[in-house]
């Protein structure tokens, strides 16, 4: 590390200071050379140029022919159209209303009761940012409990009922799905109102959707009468969502203060839309995305924060960066194999998870540091004034301080690089702030490499392909129950899909573990020679 200068200089010099939203950005220990940033000025304002078109309404995602609006949702008057201004507007003031509404006890139970809990039904975009929100930001002073149905896991949505217990009377269903044909949420919505009916109550006069005009979720809310609809729009991509009502509704439901949320994000946008790249944190964490993986994400980021409070941050950021950033072709058509990898979780937990690894094994990652300042802030609500001294003149969160520095002294040390985000405190601000910063920073890094950061063909080849499985598991029950039997490889030549018969297997040993179908089986010579009927 001879040919860079002393780590003290190399601070002073690359720390970059936003003292109106509360952050700092060191990216000292990031070993690019001095020549790096200037060499990337040109592309730097192509991709500048880039998101100040975004803002302005041109259409983004091609596939779709529609514009990307989310820095909308925090600052109206920047919408394109008066039109969209008036939608965004409306929302968040219905939002609003809504939750107090709720609170007040305006809007209760059948029986007159106040809601107590929110049940959120979603998946992806609809799940991570309301959850990495509300863990966040949780205190005594919620108002509504919050549970999640995030996957089509009959086990994980009993564990979210169980949690729920003898509360569902008084629990308050959001079901988001913006074409409200995802099968996971409609798979969940379900569950949620069989779980209801169960119980005796009315589905309809506890649940609320948040989904598209006119989308098969909007009939059904209209159709059986929910208690109301809230809009999600098509320039708003489920990754980015969390500002809108998919992550305000359930934010102000649990009682997060949602005006502060979206003054931080707004703010961020104010200071991450300067060309002038130094002073620009979102522009920098592009930059040193860039320089890490060389243009081509050739290294991992290991997103660390040192607060539990944001241990969830690693999870939304793997499907903003991954979702965002992983595309096979470029804009033009080339094949480039784009993506950042993102994985992470707590300090200084990681230290005895994975830091053996980090810093002495496989050089393939940088690291980014997240510091909070305040160990302990209002929504503790501890009450106490000073932290439990566990030796003289040093606290639990003096400890969890040291072993941040610690931590990224040892990997530095052994070549290792990172940045370190720093911020007073986790709230409601806070929170917008790290929103607003990280989809910035995506769009800033996605136009550096070529690569459209709104469409997601991977993910719709994906939902294709679980369809296929679930039309052949439709034929092979079909098969079965006109007394068909046989091994996997005898249903699949039976059904003249031989070439399917890995998938046959595979459903056949699934149906057979599970009590619903009522599918048999007994144990042949080995274990794909197992016979299967009903």
């Amino acid at each position: 590390m001879s040919e860079y200068a002393p780590l003290w200089e190399r601070y002073k010099k690359h720390l970059c200071v936003c003292p109106s939203i509360g952050l700092t950005l060191d990216f000292s220990r990031m070993l690019y050379h001095e020549r790096f940033l200037p060499s990337m000025e040109t592309a730097m304002r192509r991709a500048f140029d880039a998101m100040d078109q975004l803002e302005r309404g041109a259409i983004a995602n091609a596939d779709e022919k529609r514009m990307v609006g989310h820095y909308w949702l925090r600052d109206a008057a920047r919408a394109p159209t008066p039109e969209i201004r008036r939608q965004i507007e409306s929302t968040i003031d219905r939002v609003q209303q809504f939750a107090a509404d709720v609170h007040a006890g305006r809007i209760k139970t059948p029986a007159g009761l106040p809601f107590t809990e929110v049940l959120v039904v979603g998946i992806g975009g609809s799940a991570l940012g309301p959850q990495f929100v509300s863990d966040a930001l949780t205190s005594p002073a919620d108002k509504l409990r919050p549970h999640f149905f995030d996957n089509t896991d009959p086990d994980g949505m009993d564990r979210a009922l169980l949690g729920i217990g003898n509360r569902l009377h008084q629990t308050l269903t959001v079901v988001i799905s913006k074409s409200g044909g995802t099968k996971e949420t409609r798979n969940g919505m379900l569950a949620a109102a069989a779980a209801y009916k169960a119980a005796g109550l009315d589905f309809a006069k506890h649940v609320v959707a948040i989904t598209g005009e006119g989308s098969e979720l909007d009939r059904v809310a209209l159709s059986q009468g929910w208690i109301t609809r809230f809009p999600m729009w098509d320039w708003v991509g489920g990754r980015t969502s969390e500002l809108s009502a998919v992550g305000l509704l359930p934010a102000a439901l649990q009682g997060i203060d949602i005006t502060a949320m979206l003054a931080g994000a707004r703010d961020c946008d104010q200071i991450t839309r300067l060309y002038g790249t130094t002073a620009n944190p979102a522009a920098l964490l592009a930059l040193m995305w860039y320089h890490a993986g060389l243009g081509k994400g050739l290294k991992d980021m290991v997103v660390l924060p040192y607060k539990d409070r944001l241990m969830l941050l690693s999870k939304y950021l793997q499907q903003l960066v991954m979702e965002s950033l992983g595309k096979q072709y470029d804009r033009h058509g080339k094949v480039v194999n784009q993506g950042l990898a993102v994985y992470g979780n707590k300090g200084s937990t990681d230290q005895h998870a994975y830091v053996q690894q980090l810093r002495e094994g496989i050089n393939n990652f940088f690291a980014t540091f997240i510091e909070v300042l305040c160990d302990r802030t209002a929504l503790s609500g501890s009450g106490a004034s000073s932290a439990l001294v566990v030796e003289p003149d040093v606290t639990s969160g003096d400890y969890l301080h040291g072993f941040f520095q610690g931590t990224r002294r040892a990997l530095y040390e052994n070549g290792r690089e990172s940045m370190t985000i720093t911020v007073d405190q986790v709230s409601p601000r806070t929170i917008g702030v790290l929103i607003a910063l990280y989809e910035r920073a995506v769009g800033l890094y996605a136009e550096l490499v070529n690569i459209n950061a709104y469409h997601q063909p991977g993910v719709e080849a994906g939902k294709k392909a679980a369809g296929a499985v679930i039309a052949l598991q439709l034929k092979i029950l079909a098969h079965l129950r006109q007394g068909g039997r046989g091994t996997a490889e005898e249903i699949a030549k039976a059904l003249g899909t031989p070439e399917e018969v890995e998938t046959v297997y595979h459903i056949l040993r699934h149906l057979a573990a599970n009590p619903d179908h009522k599918v048999k089986h007994s144990a042949g010579d080995g274990t794909v020679e197992t016979v299967y009927g009903m």
